[in-house]
């Protein structure tokens, strides 16, 4: 079956820190919880994980065989991805229908883009 990514969208207006004792965030963490072992109990879930805030992003570049590097992320953009699943589905219908569970579960928009394979 084919692999899709489904990538976590959110605005960075925020510094990147999070009160791990918010009840919205208290609340978002449980229903992704709920959704990664309904993801696991139907055998489409491969891997997912959060990442931290785009500051903490490195670039690293190569031309002609020298690297460079440059700190933060690589879109200067407000909106940048906060995490992903990779899941395993018959087709882009089905990893639809999980990404709309996605986007309810984190209250975040989500993209879904097939894996080359």
């Amino acid at each position: 079956m084919p692999q899709y990514l489904m990538s976590v969208w959110f605005e960075d207006d925020d510094d990147g820190e999070f009160d791990l004792t918010d009840p919205d965030l208290v609340r978002t963490e449980a229903q992704i919880d709920a959704l990664n072992e309904e993801m696991t109990a139907q055998g489409v879930w491969v891997f997912a994980g959060g990442l931290e805030p785009a500051y903490t992003a490195t670039v690293v570049r190569s031309n002609a065989g020298v690297t460079s590097m440059t700190d933060g992320p690589y879109a200067e953009s407000k909106e940048q991805m906060g995490g992903f699943w990779v899941i395993d589905v018959a087709d882009l219908d089905a990893a639809i229908w999980w990404a709309g569970k996605a986007a309810s579960a984190c209250e975040r928009r989500i993209e879904v883009r097939p894996i080359e394979g």
